[in-house]
This record gives C-alpha cells, structure tokens and sequence, in this order.
C-alpha cells in the first residue's frame, strides 16, 4: 500500500474540516470596521464627543476621574462595554499611571457587573493598537470587554447575517448603571467630561 497523501480531496471541503476555534460571527460590523472611521481628530471624534453629553444620549455606564465606561453601538453581544480615556490618545503607553490603573480597576468592576445582571460566564477583553491592530477608531484608545455565555455562537448570526439581541441599548445601559457600585464622594464627573471637585473640599475652602 503507498504511503502517498491521499491527493484527491476536493479543496472545498476543506472549510468543513472541524478545528478547535470558536468563532463568535460578526457580520453587522463589517460596515463599520471597513468604513474609513479610524481618522478621527480630537474635534471630530465620538470617544471625545461622549461624555459632554447625558449618560442616557452617550450611553455611558460609569464617569470615572480619568476613564469612563460606554456602551458599544455596535456590540458582539450584549453588555459589550469599551473603557476610554477622557483625553484623546492613541496608544496604550500615551496612558498615565492613573488612567492605566482606572482602565484596570473599571475591567474589574464591569466584569462583576456583567456576571451580576446577566450572570455572563465569560469574558474576551482587549485592545486593538491602530489601523493594522483592527482598531475601528484608532485615533481614540478604547478597551473592549465583551461577555460570552454558553451558545452565543449559534446559526443566527453564521447562517442569517443576524444578531438577536432582546433588549435595547438604553435598556442594557440603565441595567448595568444600577448594578455599578456606588462611588467614593470624591470620584464625581460631570456631564462636560470634567471632574467634580470633591464637596467636603469645597466646604473645607470655603
């Protein structure tokens, strides 16, 4: 018997051979990625634009004193949150030490959140660094945390192009505001994006 590989398999059913990755299909977000939406400036850019508006009209979660919370307009799944810098930045290492450690402590916080209003049982988390990273506004750092449950990759979005989602944006924001936790009194942040001076220390100057 010849040890020869066996030539004669068609090619086209190669993309049916099973492998161990799952895929979490996205096709809605094609126009998106594709769109020539990277080159923002600091005037024209959402991430900058957002927090001088309502939380309800930015869908913003959580005002930090250095990053907030925002829900994504075009999410993987529901509760897909992006953490952004108040400045407008590009790269991971333009961060300071204190908006570094609030993307971190903000991770931490909305993953809670995540498994405490829809019990999410995973998480994929990340960045896309520039135009070749993938990054659909690279102008404006902005970290994904995005939930998964069991069979969120299901025919719907593979077969028919479709995302089910059951609630609204709006809906999901006010959620996962109810959920975050309280903050100290002195991690106010106004709807202009500025920080509020801490009360007691107004009191105390006055």
């Amino acid at each position: 018997m010849s040890d020869a590989p066996d030539c004669t398999t068609d090619d086209f059913e190669l993309p049916g051979v099973p492998d161990p990755f799952q895929r979490l299909w996205t096709p809605h977000r094609r126009a998106y990625v594709s769109g020539g939406q990277q080159d923002y400036t600091e005037s024209s850019c959402p991430f900058c634009a957002a927090p001088r508006r309502t939380d309800e009209e930015s869908l913003i979660v959580h005002r930090g004193r250095s990053v907030y919370v925002v829900l994504n307009l075009y999410p993987y799944n529901p509760g897909h949150v992006l953490i952004c810098p108040y400045r407008h930045i590009a790269q991971y290492d333009e961060t300071t030490d204190e908006e570094m450690v609030e993307i971190g402590e903000c991770t931490r916080t909305v993953m809670g959140v995540l498994r405490e209003s829809s019990h999410a049982a995973g998480f994929n988390i990340g960045m896309n660094q520039g135009k070749v990273g993938g990054a659909g506004i690279a102008a404006h750092l902005h970290q994904h945390v995005v939930p998964r449950w069991n069979g969120d990759t299901n025919f719907l979005p593979i077969v028919a192009g479709t995302k089910a989602v059951t609630q609204t944006l709006s809906e999901i924001r006010e959620l996962l505001a109810e959920a975050w936790p309280a903050d100290p009194p002195s991690g106010q942040v106004t709807a202009d994006g500025a920080p509020e001076a801490n009360p007691a220390a107004r009191a105390s100057q006055g």
